[in-house]
């Protein structure tokens, strides 16, 4: 094919020909897609964003080539820290080579690692043509082409919650391990075979409940048990209501348009939060327990839990006893 000299006109259907015998795309577009179809898979470098932009679902790094597929406030903190709301795979993490989240045919969602083994499923076999939808509640959903949802992140907890998120008589909170370490962990917010919300510390040797004061009547801690349904719930106002009659409102209830989550903390406490969004920073606005030492299990089999130690006024610190 003979190319023109530079200084001769070039007919544009020449460069319409060009362009489109070209085997290369004239443009890379990059969108953020909030659904995965059937017989398709997220690697570890693709995620799914929800329509408003303010989650994301993807695999979130967990430490050395370590990943585990999680859900989590797109918009990093003030520090740069991503929030995490869900996670698959807490106690499997798997390696960044190869893995991936796959929707088959069967209906099923799979996470497999570098060597195909499973680590986690949504086990929806026999259930064909579904989608996998993040929506703006940061709720992952399976839906059918009914619009019917199989599946969802929200059945099933880690240790956080979002609002109209419901916990039940199945969901249940349970604490990271520690801050670094994100697998499951010893503390747990649930509701007890008397239709109560408690807070319990189930350790390697020993397991109690801690909140509502054991010492003190369901009555007295103002619960009652006798409402079976066993369900609770916060709404975008921070407003938390309870069967057992557990009901708060969050310090900055009358705030409107302000994100918030409940979280199992790794301390103990379960704490709600709340995010100002200008300064990317999340504040707590209530938690079970004020002070923490009532927390079981803070300080391990030998040590005491102390308040104001030297130079810390109000906070607390673990201290071997004399001896």
């Amino acid at each position: 094919m003979i190319i023109p000299k530079m200084d001769t006109p070039i007919p544009i259907l020449f460069l319409i020909s060009l362009l489109l015998l070209s085997p290369l795309p004239l443009f890379s577009i990059s969108s953020p897609h909030d659904t995965l179809p059937t017989s398709s898979s997220l690697s570890i470098t693709t995620v799914l964003t929800s329509p408003n932009g303010v989650f994301t679902a993807g695999f979130h790094s967990v430490g050395q080539n370590a990943y585990c597929f999680s859900i989590w406030f797109t918009e990093p903190t003030s520090d740069g820290s991503l929030t995490v709301v869900w996670t698959a795979n807490r106690n499997q993490p798997v390696n960044g080579k190869l893995s991936k989240l796959s929707l088959l045919k069967s209906g099923d969602l799979i996470l497999t690692d570098a060597a195909e083994f499973t680590v986690w499923s949504t086990n929806t076999n026999s259930i064909p043509t579904l989608e996998l939808k993040l929506l703006d509640t940061g709720n992952l959903v399976l839906k059918n082409p009914n619009g019917t949802i199989i599946w969802q992140s929200f059945d099933s907890p880690t240790d956080t919650i979002l609002p109209n998120q419901p916990m039940t008589r199945t969901a249940k909170l349970v604490s990271s391990r520690s801050q670094t370490n994100i697998s499951t962990g010893f503390y747990s917010f649930y509701f007890d075979n008397d239709n109560v919300l408690r807070l319990l510390f189930d350790g390697p040797e020993i397991s109690s409940v801690y909140w509502p004061d054991p010492w003190k009547t369901i009555w007295d801690a103002g619960r009652t048990s006798y409402n079976s349904s066993r369900r609770a719930a916060f709404n975008s106002s921070g407003y938390f209501i309870s069967s057992d009659n557990l009901g708060f409102k969050a310090s900055d209830y009358e705030v409107a348009g302000v994100w918030r989550r409940l979280k199992m903390d790794v301390d103990g406490n379960v704490r709600m939060y709340s995010l100002d969004e200008k300064r990317r920073i999340w504040s707590v606005t209530w938690q079970a327990i004020r002070r923490p030492c009532q927390n079981h299990g803070l300080c391990g089999p030998n040590a005491i839990c102390n308040y104001n130690f030297p130079g810390l006024s109000k906070d607390r610190r673990c201290s071997c006893l004399t001896g």
